[in-house]
């Protein structure tokens, strides 16, 4: 099974222009991947208010290089034979008569069969110093052929360390509540009702923009153990399974500012990651950043399973 994870600033590219068919294009030019997990999705917001986080994104005329009028449904006409499941974490009313909601989250694409949807709201503790957003976790039960594995993606705060916190707790506290379900599933009521049997397994993979670099806390936060009573698997970082190191090394590649020097003026950094439970360790052949693209102000993830 391969995974591309990437925050996709909208489809936005260190030239400017937005262009989705070219994100769609860069990943696949990573791998023929089975799932394709990304943030910064918009819906809405191509003229008016804009959103978005990081230094420099968004202003009153809206989202900088416009978006188009729902990127969700671009993924859906540019990926056929693909499910995409959205993942909405902003929701606000349209800015005019007749317009859409305004839209602003993640979304998993995936040729693979799934199961079981989840949209998870993080928290959002109030923090009146910063600008923030609210945020989620979407998580879908996918069939790798190999096993039932929960693939969540999430984009935690930029400029909350105590919501990125919160959030990252909130991701422990819902994979120990899956493993719970995994040990003692609900069964079926009756087929064709919402009480379908719970079918969750422990294995997870959780990917996404964490707004926080290797070795900082909310990183720690992610990779500290599980507590003993919860009976679930640790979680720990794909990158450090097939380069092994410290967690901050100098051979660590950078996943932002590689070529966007504007918004991120300290330079490169890794902030996005994939991190997988222990019960999946073994099956980590690759993790790998692509360096090469310059389609988002983010680089490209790429993680595979044997």
């Amino acid at each position: 099974m391969k995974l591309v994870c990437w925050n996709i600033q909208w489809g936005r590219g260190c030239d400017g222009r937005v262009d989705l068919p070219r994100i769609v294009s860069e990943a696949r030019r990573v791998a023929d991947f089975d799932v394709l997990c990304v943030q910064e999705v918009s819906r809405g917001f191509d003229t008016r208010q804009g959103a978005g986080d990081g230094p420099g994104e968004g202003d009153a005329a809206g989202l900088p290089g416009g978006t188009g009028p729902d990127q969700f449904a671009e993924l859906a006409r540019l990926l056929p034979g693909y499910t995409v499941l959205e993942g909405v974490a902003v929701d606000l009313p349209p800015p005019a008569p007749g317009a859409p909601r305004r839209h602003f989250g993640n979304a998993i694409a995936t040729r693979l069969p799934v199961r079981q949807v989840w949209r998870h709201s993080l928290p959002w503790p109030a923090d009146p110093g910063v600008p923030s957003m609210p945020r989620i976790a979407l998580e879908a039960v996918i069939d790798s052929g190999k096993g039932l594995v929960r693939v969540i993606t999430t984009h935690l705060e930029y400029y909350s360390e105590t919501q990125r916190l919160a959030q990252v707790e909130a991701l422990r506290v819902m994979h120990a509540e899956a493993c719970a379900h995994a040990r003692r599933p609900a069964p079926l009521e009756k087929p064709g009702t919402p009480f379908a049997a719970t079918d969750r397994p422990s294995a997870a993979i959780i990917c996404g923009d964490f707004n926080s670099a290797a070795g900082d806390s909310a990183y720690l936060r992610m990779v500290a153990p599980m507590p003993a009573t919860a009976g679930a698997p640790d979680f720990l970082d794909a990158w450090l399974l097939t380069h092994p190191g410290p967690v901050a090394g100098p051979a660590r590649a950078p996943t932002t500012g590689v070529y966007d020097h504007e918004q991120w003026a300290d330079g490169p950094f890794p902030c996005d990651f994939f991190f997988v439970t222990a019960d999946l360790a073994q099956r980590v052949s690759r993790c790998e950043v692509d360096q090469q693209s310059a389609a988002s102000d983010h680089q490209p993830l790429l993680l595979e399973l044997r």
